[in-house]
Parts: structure tokens; C-alpha cells; sequence
């Protein structure tokens, strides 16, 4: 009798002590597993939408078109004027509209993403609990079995789970000899734990992400931001403070950023890769000397920084803009198209679907 109750205190301790492991344990996996899955998520989503959707197939060349065919059935000039100050705040609003209507557009897209995510880590999870137990079992000879099993399990889940090995020290010197009924009771909770997350990922929106899915799609198209000082272009440079001059393939009609012609309210209609090989020339302020167009880099920066070769082609997208918007360009900057910035009759003949169709072949 004195044994069996001997042998049943030991068997008592020995289940106390896998419960509190693995109570210690999953209460760690569980906040940490539902950080990775909404990071997971969010890789996911941006994937998905570089994968199915032709605006984020190419590079930023052709998510500017794709904003542009946008802007121009919208007709909207709010939205061009915020497109013509502020290009980086556009690109970014348009990037989140998009991946919002793909993953809220009623089908369940964004549960299907959540979920599968946390299927895919909980199938990582009880892979590592698996291998760290065959791993651990064999080694008959080892007192520190826990802590090794830890070891092992953290090192398996490192790539996929950021759970720090230091904060397991807690549970590390649990008296546990069998690792096998561990690992069974581990796979056990990690059952209820999942559903638990599964029925929270139901309420999920995209508010419930830390980084945004369009966050990442977004940093694809990154680059530099830097706009033409004359037309407001931006700089097709790839790379953010890269070497060398800003520059750019089209140039667009000045009048978009309010140039004027001296001693007039006429707004300058010529494209600055075409001035800089006229005899003209300019300054921003009226307390600026005057500089000539073809030497245009002595007025210092930011025109300095910018290579503008002489190029009279211009976009017929903004010669229908310029057409087409006439009165709000007018309005925002009380100027008029008159003068040597009439509107030349061509310009009104383009229709939209000329200047779309052309853009999309530049």
C-alpha cells in the first residue's frame, strides 16, 4: 500500500507539472500566434492582389498609368489637383482603396485569408511540438529534457512565430519525464486554442491589422517622390535619395503648377523639356534673377538637381486634361489660358479614350 501511494503522489506531481507547462506554454503561443497570423495575413493579401490585379503586375510606370485612367473616368478635378500636389499620397490612397474593395467586397475574402493563415501556423506549431518530442524522447540520459524540448520547439517556429525562447524560462526546470504525454497534452490544448482564434478572426476588419496590407503592396512601388520644379512630374528613379540627377521620360504643360508668362495672368502651356531649348527665360520669385531656360541648372536647387533634355513631345493625356478641366485651372490659380497660353484648337479635339489609349501605349 505504502508504494502504490508513493507511486500515485509521483503520478500526481508528474500531471501537475505537464499542466502548468502546458498552461504556461499555450498562454505564450496564443497572443503570439494570432500577431503572426494577421502578419501572415497581410503578406498574403499583398501577394494576392501583385498576383491578380494588372495595376500592381509591373512597376510604378504602370501603376501611374492605371492611377491616371482612373483620375480620367472619374472626371473629378479634386481628385486631380490632390493627384498633381501630393502624387505619393494618391498612389498610396489608391493602393489601399483597392486592396479594401478585394478583401471587403461581401465575398469573405479577408476570413478566408485569416483563416487559412492560422491553419497553416497551428499546422506549424504542432509539426515543431512533433519533432522537438522525437528529438527529446530518445535522449534517455538527459535531466534537462524541458529544457531542451523548449529549445527545440522555439528553434523549429523561429522562421514562422516570433516566440522568444527567454520568455519559456518559466517552465523550463518542470519536473517532466514523459515527453510523449506531454506533447499529447501540448496538441490537446492547442485544439481549443485554435478554435478560440478562429471564432475572434470572425470580427476581424482591416483595423485589425498592425501593418497593412496596403502598407506592403505599397513599398513594391516605392522610389523617389521628388517633383519636376517646373511641371510637377514626378522623378521615375526607383530608388529613394538616389545618385545623380532627378529625371523623368515625359514632362507635362507647366500651367499644371501655375506658371505664368511675366507681367500677364496667361499661363505658360509649354512643357520645360521643350523651354529649355527656347530662348526664354524664368524664375519662381520676384526677388530671383532671372534665369534662361537652356541654362537652367545656375538658378541652383532644386532645378540643379533635375537633367531636362530638350523634348517638344508632349502627352496628349494632358492636353485633353488641360482642355477638359480649363475652367478649374482658371479658378485655382486666377489665371487664363490666353495669350501665348491659348488653348490650341488640337487640344480640344482629343477625346478621352485618345489620351487614355495613347498613355497606355507609352
Amino acid at each position: 500500500i505504502e508504494d502504490f501511494f508513493q507511486c500515485f503522489q509521483i503520478s500526481c506531481q508528474g500531471a501537475t507539472s505537464i499542466t502548468t507547462f502546458v498552461v504556461f506554454l499555450c498562454d505564450k503561443i496564443e497572443p503570439a500566434l494570432s500577431r503572426a497570423v494577421f502578419e501572415r495575413t497581410a503578406r498574403d493579401i499583398a501577394e494576392d492582389m501583385k498576383n491578380k490585379f494588372p495595376d500592381f503586375k509591373s512597376n510604378r510606370a504602370n501603376l501611374e498609368v492605371c492611377i491616371l485612367r482612373y483620375l480620367a473616368e472619374q472626371e473629378n478635378f479634386e481628385y486631380f489637383k490632390q493627384y498633381l500636389t501630393s502624387p505619393k499620397q494618391v498612389f498610396n490612397s489608391y493602393i489601399e482603396r483597392r486592396v479594401k474593395s478585394h478583401c471587403l467586397d461581401g465575398s469573405s475574402r479577408l476570413r478566408m485569408f485569416l483563416e487559412s493563415s492560422l491553419e497553416s501556423l497551428y499546422g506549424n506549431i504542432l509539426s515543431a511540438v512533433s519533432l522537438s518530442t522525437q528529438i527529446v524522447k530518445d535522449k534517455k540520459d538527459r535531466e534537462d529534457k524541458i529544457s531542451l524540448w523548449l529549445d527545440e520547439f522555439c528553434g523549429e517556429l523561429a522562421e514562422v512565430i516570433n516566440l522568444p525562447r527567454s520568455e519559456l524560462k518559466g517552465i523550463e526546470h518542470q519536473e517532466v519525464t514523459d515527453v510523449e504525454f506531454l506533447s499529447s497534452a501540448i496538441a490537446k490544448s492547442l485544439i481549443d486554442l485554435r478554435d478560440r482564434l478562429m471564432k475572434e478572426l470572425a470580427d476581424a476588419d482591416m483595423s485589425s491589422f498592425s501593418r497593412q496590407p496596403h502598407t506592403i503592396l505599397a513599398e513594391h512601388f516605392s522610389g523617389c517622390w521628388e517633383q519636376c520644379p517646373f511641371c510637377g512630374a514626378v522623378c521615375t528613379n526607383t530608388m529613394q535619395n538616389h545618385d545623380g540627377d532627378h529625371q523623368l521620360v515625359f514632362h507635362r504643360p507647366q500651367a499644371l503648377t501655375g506658371f505664368k508668362w511675366y507681367g500677364t495672368d496667361h499661363f505658360v502651356i509649354d512643357i520645360c523639356s521643350s523651354s529649355v531649348a527656347s530662348d526664354c527665360s524664368f524664375r519662381f520669385h520676384d526677388y530671383q534673377p532671372w534665369t534662361p531656360y537652356r541654362t537652367y541648372r545656375n538658378a541652383g536647387p532644386p532645378v540643379s538637381t533635375w537633367r531636362i533634355l530638350p523634348d517638344s513631345s508632349m502627352q496628349a493625356y494632358w492636353k485633353w486634361f488641360v482642355s477638359h478641366f480649363r475652367t478649374q485651372l482658371e479658378a485655382l490659380y486666377s489665371q487664363k489660358f490666353q495669350g501665348k497660353g491659348e488653348i490650341p484648337y488640337v487640344w480640344h479635339r482629343i477625346t478621352k479614350q485618345e489620351a487614355l489609349s495613347e498613355l497606355e501605349r507609352c
